[in-house]
């Protein structure tokens, strides 16, 4: 269960370097990200229908999401029933760890607040099911997201889940390494900064995005009279899949 829990927790990081690789593409500018969003869409095709490999890619995910929690789950029901409150395996007494212990405390808390910001995240720029800020339109990334990211409360909810994932990936990476055989003597200075590198690079790249709308860094979305023509032409024979373009 362990290795369970430390190699689905790896493939999510994978993930969210990739994710917050292509969130800087928005600083390219409205047309330049929504091209990269539609991107994604048309990888592999057509070995692949359109969107197939974001699909596949949800399917992966969620099955890394089961079996993270559930393995969480199951090893903190094991350790409660046999060791009391010593969960996790880098609090025995002369355990040799450094993460600091307000992240490794906030593990389970921090996993249930990642949670309901999935849940969130993709009501709000998947499904479109929630729209703080404006009215949102599919195909239109860019766009959704400066609604949304104009708005405090809606800045805050993505600070507050970003700092719960800083400290899960700070602590996560150090015990799946550890999980993994990975910490030894040699090793643990490596394995500190990698953790610390990676934990704090995504918090700060994932942040830059929401800052720069709320503080005005980058460009309002264009009217849709300006938009539809450059994007129509920028994304090319994607643009079949957008009812908007075959009216421009």
């Amino acid at each position: 269960m362990k290795r369970l829990m430390a190699w689905s927790g790896i493939a999510f990081i994978v993930y969210l370097v990739l994710h917050a690789y292509g969130n800087t593409h928005y600083f390219q500018g409205e047309i330049a990200y929504d091209h990269y969003a539609v991107w994604l869409r048309t990888l592999l095709e057509p070995l692949m229908p359109y969107s197939g490999v974001l699909w596949l890619l949800r399917l992966v995910l969620l099955a890394c999401l089961l079996a993270h929690a559930g393995s969480a789950f199951h090893l903190w029901h094991r350790n409660r029933k046999a060791r009391g409150n010593d969960r996790y395996e880098v609090k025995k007494a002369g355990a040799d760890y450094f993460a600091s212990r307000y992240a490794m405390r906030t593990m389970r808390w921090g996993g249930v607040i990642l949670l309901l910001f999935i849940i969130w995240h993709i009501l709000q720029f998947t499904t479109l099911t929630l729209t703080p800020g404006g009215e949102y339109v599919h195909g239109r990334a860019y766009a959704n997201m400066y609604y949304g990211f104009q708005l405090w409360w809606v800045y805050l909810i993505y600070l507050v889940a970003l700092v719960a994932l800083c400290l899960h990936v700070w602590h996560g990476v150090w015990s799946a390494l550890q999980t993994l055989g990975a910490t030894r003597g040699s090793t643990i200075p490596l394995i500190r900064l990698i953790a610390f590198i990676v934990a704090f690079g995504l918090f700060a790249v994932f942040m830059s995005v929401p800052t720069a709308i709320l503080f005005g860094w980058v460009d309002a979305p264009m009217a849709a009279a300006d938009y539809y023509p450059q994007f129509c032409d920028a994304i090319g024979s994607a643009s079949e899949q957008f009812a908007h373009c075959a009216a421009h």
